[in-house]
C-alpha cells in the first residue's frame, strides 16, 4: 500500500523530500540574502548579481521540480545542495 492510499496521508511527503527541500530553500535563501546585501550596496557589483541570480533562479528550477521527485532523486537533490551551500559558505570566507 502507497502513502497516497493510506487514509489522512496523501500528499505527506517523505523525509527525503522534506530533506530536499530544505537543503535547496537554504542555498535559494543564502542568494537572495547575498543579493539583497549587494543589490543595497554603495557600489553593487554587476557580476556578482549576474552570478547570483543565475543561481538563484537555478535553484528555484530545481526546487519546483522537486514536487516529482522520486524519494532517491530527492536524497540526490539533498547531497547536491548540501555541497553546493558549503561550497558558497568557503567563498564567503
Amino acid at each position: 500500500m502507497t502513502d497516497a492510499e493510506i487514509p489522512g496521508l496523501s500528499g505527506v511527503e517523505s523525509g527525503a523530500e522534506r530533506a530536499a527541500e530544505e537543503s535547496v530553500e537554504a542555498v535559494v535563501r543564502w542568494y537572495e540574502d547575498r543579493l539583497s546585501a549587494e543589490r543595497g550596496a554603495s557600489a553593487p557589483d554587476p557580476r556578482r548579481i549576474a552570478e547570483w541570480k543565475a543561481g538563484h533562479e537555478a535553484a528555484l528550477a530545481d526546487r519546483a521540480q522537486l514536487a516529482t521527485a522520486d524519494p532517491e532523486e530527492a536524497a540526490g537533490i539533498t547531497v547536491a545542495y548540501a555541497a553546493l551551500l558549503k561550497e558558497l559558505k568557503e567563498k564567503e570566507s
